[in-house]
């Protein structure tokens, strides 16, 4: 059963909005009101809020799932059980959830107060925002767009501003240099994270999601011809995650915690979170792109496009766990060296192989 989210919300408001509260009030004598409650503006601004509030709800509730998830892989990863509060460890981000939810937030005396509230404002935002961009199944999706791709990639674009916006605010040489060592990852990797999708975008023809699946589902999981790019966009993404071995903004050993170190209270928990919805947003990606999305081997036709989607991602995502399980942190000179000397000539490298695909006519 394939559900268009947007239509469905839309049905959904003006059921409430006019058959029940606007008969309602039409009952009681408010004419006025009744032809205002089901005029298009109020109808499209009541739906925006709902997805908005939807899609809040659910960037939440997967990124507790992914916290779960890694502090249980780390913890088999280290010959240890993880978590262990509740039913196999599921009630203790919950716990932590609460406890960061009654924390004193305290704002630096010298901070710069705007540009330090308006930091994770950004972070969380955006970083929610592209869960409206992704496509889960051919009709359980916010957004098709034309430019979806690039819509995704360019809101990823916007955190590493606000990271270093906040690291400047904040007034603390461990914050500063925490947001100057991100914005010189980030411009580092940003470049061969955006020249490895350029392979697909050859070979397929389109910026479109669903697009890209339809051609993988036709023709061949893009990570057969394109394994080079999707090596180098996870790797990437990683870097842009700030994820080890790419967390050297937030090294606790020189950097206290980095550009974050001056938040605290929920504000520290919702960008935390922030870090596990863009991990998500990443490793959809990587799905979409190279993993053939939601496309399915004929005999694992059972089980829903949507769960077999999520459980590419889970997939996705237990592997980028696995790499901050099995690798120290880089150096800066290490980090800065690998993003601009090895991932961008490999980046052109699959865009020149793309071109011969392309040009041969073998997909």
């Amino acid at each position: 059963m394939y559900l268009d989210i947007w239509q469905f919300l839309g049905g959904l408001v003006h059921w409430l909005l006019v058959d029940i509260i606007g008969a309602f009030v039409g009952w009681l004598g408010f004419h006025g009101l009744e032809g205002w409650l089901g005029s298009p503006g109020v109808l499209n601004f009541v739906t925006i809020l709902l997805v908005a509030l939807i899609v809040f709800v659910v960037g939440m509730l997967i990124s507790i799932t992914l916290i779960w998830q890694e502090r249980k892989t780390l913890g088999r990863l280290m010959d240890r059980r993880g978590t262990q509060v509740g039913p196999i460890g599921l009630f203790q981000n919950f716990a932590d959830g609460l406890k960061v939810l009654v924390k004193e937030h305290i704002v630096p005396e010298a901070a710069d107060s705007l540009v330090y509230n308006a930091a994770p404002v950004i972070i969380i935002g955006t970083s929610l925002a592209m869960f409206v961009t992704l496509p889960y199944s051919p009709g359980f999706y916010v957004s098709n767009s034309e430019l979806g791709v690039l819509l995704t990639l360019a809101l990823f674009g916007i955190v590493p501003f606000a990271v270093l916006l906040g690291g400047w605010a904040s007034n603390n040489k461990y914050t500063l240099i925490g947001g100057m060592r991100a914005a010189a990852q980030i411009i580092a990797y940003e470049v061969p994270l955006l020249l490895s999708v350029v392979g697909v975008i050859i070979l397929t023809g389109s910026l479109n999601f669903f697009e890209i699946v339809q051609w993988q589902q036709e023709n061949i999981w893009l990570i057969a011809p394109m394994i080079i790019g999707a090596i180098v966009f996870t790797i990437s993404m990683v870097a842009e995650l700030e994820r080890a071995p790419f967390d050297l903004p937030e090294a606790e050993a020189e950097l206290v915690e980095g550009w974050g170190t001056e938040y605290g209270g929920m504000r520290f928990g919702l960008i935390m979170m922030s870090e596990y919805a863009r991990g998500f947003v990443g490793s959809s990606i990587i799905t979409l792109l190279f993993l053939g999305g939601w496309d399915m081997p004929d005999f694992l036709n059972f089980i829903p496009v949507g769960l077999w989607f999520l459980l590419k991602m889970f997939m996705v995502f237990g592997i980028i766990i696995w790499i901050r399980g099995a690798l120290p942190r880089f150096r800066t000179d290490q980090l800065l060296h690998l993003g601009w000397r090895r991932l961008l000539p490999l980046a052109a490298i699959n865009i020149a192989i793309a071109i011969v695909f392309k040009t041969m006519g073998w997909f």
